[in-house]
């Protein structure tokens, strides 16, 4: 059998991978619940699924220092960052209900099976009561379902794609970070404005739930405001070179290229398409111009220059001024010597959401945490007032529309934003297309 890693506060684990069926975890059977790995002496355990290795690798290793500050500030320590900020005042540096806060973490590869393999393993053989993390749609909606059946919360990572909160939505899980749909409401307009209604787009897509949710959200956003989709391409999620998918563009008769890739995918992308010169090219009488729909610090990192005047859109960036915002960046700075990225953000975010729930429901059975979730609203968190909606377990909030930096004062420094669209604009009723079919279902305790 294949084998992978779950690592517990630095010591190795090594457990064997998912069979063709979910092996029934602890279950602890209280007066009125049986719940799933409910802590029973002092401490209470979560799972921190993120890629450390693949192509989105490096917002894995973000991911897990913003959950192991999150684990610091709940057991009491560090200055609390945004225990200090969040509305909600039930987190007192003393863990989740009295009990320290222990993690245990694994590799999802960025591959939806080893997602599974890692999480099943933190459920089965070391008590996780949540699973959280994910740096890839593909994966977190693997997990999600996997979660539903342990009968555990998931409290899903940097995933964008409709189908999360959408088809796939879960009553376990339960989503933070913004999606595709968003995205584009937020970022046409702002094209719209700045590059004219009559544009010619070519789409580069990542072949997989997010590049094609992300892929439909910019063309219908930017098609409702005058432009033409010329062509979409997919590509696979291991490409590392895309010379071969940007080179048709130079004979499309596209002025825009919309490249719908993520992490070291981006870099990649956005590199080959810089040095085929689309940045210098004149087609239609306009100037060529690229557009990245998700950005991350991280992403604008490893493309270097090539993010300069490229617009697209983000959860959050560090150099808001927000009471939250500022004592987040406060914290991971101090600890880790660098400001956080939108994907250490949201892990960070949900992790102390989760224990404010249980707190506030004072049990960690996972039907009373998702009750406790269903339809709060929050602020002090970095994005503004917030609700996490009780129809899909989608969080609406403000979203960014950012820039790559002209003239950057660092290699921090490399996005600017330029426009925050607020919750209104990219709110969309429960039933809109892009988020047909699927049901929640019945939340699971895991009896």
């Amino acid at each position: 059998m294949s084998k992978f890693n779950v690592t517990r506060r630095g010591v190795l684990k090594t457990g064997a991978a998912a069979g063709a069926g979910l092996a029934l975890p602890t279950i602890f059977t209280s007066s009125a619940y049986a719940v799933t790995n409910n802590p029973m002496g002092g401490t209470v355990t979560l799972g921190f699924n993120v890629p450390q290795t693949g192509a989105y690798a490096d917002e894995g290793a973000d991911e897990l220092r913003a959950y192991e500050l999150a684990v610091e500030h709940l057991n009491g320590g560090g200055d609390g960052g945004m225990l200090n900020t969040f509305s909600s005042k039930v987190l007192d540096g003393t863990g989740i209900l009295g009990k320290k806060v222990e993690f245990v973490t694994g590799d999802t590869q960025t591959k939806s099976d080893a997602a599974r393999a890692s999480a099943k393993s933190m459920i089965e053989k070391d008590g996780a009561i949540m699973i959280t993390g994910g740096s890839s749609s593909g994966v977190a909606i693997a997990v999600q379902g996997l979660c539903q059946e342990a009968g555990v919360i998931f409290m899903a990572g940097l995933t964008h794609s409709n189908d999360t909160t959408g088809k796939d939505k879960k009553a376990n899980g339960f989503r933070h970070f913004f999606n595709a749909y968003m995205s584009g409401a937020a970022l046409a307009p702002v094209l719209a404005k700045m590059y004219g209604a009559d544009r010619k787009a070519y789409h580069l897509t990542a072949d997989y739930t997010w590049g094609w949710t992300q892929e439909e959200s910019i063309v219908a956003a930017t098609e409702a405001l005058g432009w033409e989709t010329v062509n979409t391409v997919k590509t696979p999620l291991a490409s590392t070179d895309f010379s071969s998918y940007i080179a048709p563009v130079l004979n499309s008769g596209a002025d825009v290229l919309v490249l719908n890739h993520y992490g070291g995918n981006m870099v990649n992308s956005l590199t080959n398409a810089v040095q085929f010169g689309l940045r210098e090219k004149q087609v239609n009488g306009k100037n060529f111009e690229i557009v990245v729909p998700l950005y991350s610090r991280l992403m604008a990192k490893g493309a270097g220059e090539n993010v300069k005047g490229i617009f697209g859109s983000t959860n959050w960036h560090w150099s808001l001024t927000d009471e939250g915002s500022k004592a987040f960046v406060k914290s991971f700075g101090t600890k880790y010597g660098f400001p956080p990225s939108q994907a250490a953000h949201t892990c960070y975010v949900q992790t102390l959401l989760y224990a404010d729930a249980v707190s506030r429901a004072g049990s960690f059975a996972p039907c009373d945490v998702a009750a406790a979730l269903e339809g709060f609203e929050f602020d002090g968190m970095g994005n503004g007032k917030t609700l996490y909606r009780a129809e899909d377990h989608q969080c609406f909030k403000d979203v960014l529309v950012v820039r790559g930096k002209e003239n950057p004062t660092s290699e921090f420094d490399l996005l600017e934003v330029v426009e925050v669209t607020p919750a209104a604009q990219v709110t969309y009723p429960i039933d809109h297309p892009m988020f047909a079919g699927g049901s929640l279902g019945q939340c699971n305790n895991g009896a």
